[in-house]
């Protein structure tokens, strides 16, 4: 196992937190992922770092069902947690680091592995809803995830992340741009400083 203090930090731009400085890494190539995430996760504007548990709970205790944050674990096996505001109140997640992929915490009610992604990004929009069909397109469903909290069991819904700022005219045009990039074809005709600064955010949300 090594830590942060024992890895290379030449080159980095976003630098860890603290209390992400503070955790165990499994290789250079889990620290690496972990700083790949950062990196996206303060692009994306809903990353809240080293706000708590009940912080969190405050934050979306007034907010409409399925709006989500991430932020930083408090538990010290796991890099980052995601808390949304369900119809039981707010619950958290843990996000899972394994073999380089992440993945929401096993449902232990389930037989079926959860999905993985190399990216927090694409995890997120994994269980956010699809967008409408449009005729002749491919339908493909999504197995659900469930919250189970005592006797409870909650539908996972991601609608709406809540930001901790204001987004800049450049990421919101981003966003926007990477929404109507739905082919490599049209990604690839782009002149390459674009095509750089949409790698480095390539979600729509």
């Amino acid at each position: 196992m090594v830590t942060h203090s024992k890895l290379p930090s030449t080159g980095m731009s976003h630098p860890l937190d603290t209390s992400l400085r503070l955790k165990t890494f499994s290789s250079k190539s889990e620290y690496q992922l972990v700083v790949n995430a950062v990196r996206k996760l303060q692009e994306s504007g809903f990353y809240w770092s080293t706000v708590t548990g009940g912080q969190a709970n405050l934050l979306l205790s007034s907010e409409p069902i399925g709006t989500f944050l991430i932020r930083d674990s408090s538990d010290q096996r796991h890099f980052f947690t995601l808390s949304v505001k369900t119809e039981s109140g707010t619950k958290n997640l843990r996000i899972q680091c394994e073999g380089g992929s992440f993945s929401l915490q096993s449902d232990p009610h389930s037989s079926h592995p959860v999905p993985r992604f190399d990216c927090v990004l694409k995890l997120v929009h994994h269980y956010m809803p699809l967008p409408e069909q449009q005729p002749g397109q491919a339908s493909h469903p999504r197995r659900a995830y469930y919250i189970h909290s005592g006797e409870e069991k909650i539908p996972l819904v991601l609608s709406r992340p809540l930001s901790s700022s204001v987004s800049t005219l450049q990421h919101l045009c981003r966003k926007t741009v990477n929404g109507h990039l739905d082919s490599y074809e049209k990604r690839t005709q782009l002149p390459a400083p674009i095509k750089d600064f949409l790698d480095q955010y390539d979600a729509t949300f």
